[in-house]
């Protein structure tokens, strides 16, 4: 018997994204997050011409909710297509060591 045909379920190697992949979307999620809320409060505060440092915060809070849902959208849609590429590579792997007559 081959190492393929003696592992069982609980053996095999997961099809979801690895955590490194998974730490990287937080990241970007993150540093969109900031980037929006810097631009949503920098666009806002020049716009205005007097003191107007509540509606420059609540437009960076909005920047900011905007940048991470849009980047967070993408990171969400990657990650699953990174699971469903891995799944289809072990997929193909069982079908290769278990070749159907």
């Amino acid at each position: 018997m081959n190492d393929a045909q003696t592992r069982s379920v609980g053996q095999l190697p997961s099809a979801a994204p690895s955590t490194t992949a998974r730490l990287l979307a937080l990241l970007a999620i993150l540093v969109a997050g900031t980037c929006g809320g810097l631009v949503g409060h920098a666009v806002t505060n020049l716009q205005c011409a007097d003191d107007c440092t509540s509606l420059a915060g609540s437009m960076g809070v909005v920047g900011a909710i905007l940048a991470a849902g849009g980047v967070g959208i993408v990171a969400v849609l990657s990650l699953r297509a990174m699971s469903e590429w891995r799944t289809g590579q072990l997929q193909q792997a069982a079908r290769d060591d278990h070749p159907v007559d």
